[in-house]
């Protein structure tokens, strides 16, 4: 089964939080294939980054997390995808379509585009606004149980 992995997720699986303990079961699933982009690389250093300008992280834990990051990519742990202009036309697509129903905003949208277009069976996250998206779009969506905020 492919699983694309939003920021979310991944933040759970590299700075410890609420989340870490669900996403680690999660990744540890048998025959389980975990897909990122650049933007989930993108967005997680950011999101890194910003939790040390929060006082929440130490740059020493996020380096630990990056070297990590850098690491499992290296080793195929991941599958990196390139974001295409066709990720960009899904996201029109699914734009137009759920919206104004979902309240979804665009990097959401991206995401849930860029699972669609690199033929993933699930969107892993924490994040409840994008999981409503993937859904609506025809996405299974995991983990079921979520601890609370956004990363």
């Amino acid at each position: 089964m492919k699983a694309y992995c939003d920021t979310s997720f991944l933040f759970s699986l590299y700075a410890p939080d609420a989340n870490s303990e669900a996403a680690a079961a999660e990744s540890r699933r048998p025959a389980l294939a975990l897909l990122v982009t650049a933007l989930c690389e993108l967005e997680l250093i950011n999101a890194l980054q910003l939790r040390v300008f929060r006082g929440e992280l130490t740059s020493r834990q996020v380096d630990a997390a990056y070297a990590a990051i850098q690491s499992d990519l290296a080793l195929g742990v991941y599958s990196m995808f390139p974001f295409s202009t066709k990720v960009f036309e899904t996201a029109r697509r699914l734009s137009l379509k759920h919206t104004a129903d979902t309240g979804s905003r665009s990097l959401d949208v991206l995401h849930v585009a860029a699972a669609l277009t690199v033929g993933a069976d699930v969107l892993l996250s924490f994040d409840e606004a994008q999981k409503k998206l993937a859904k609506a779009a025809g996405l299974r969506t995991a983990p079921a149980h979520v601890a609370g905020k956004r990363n």
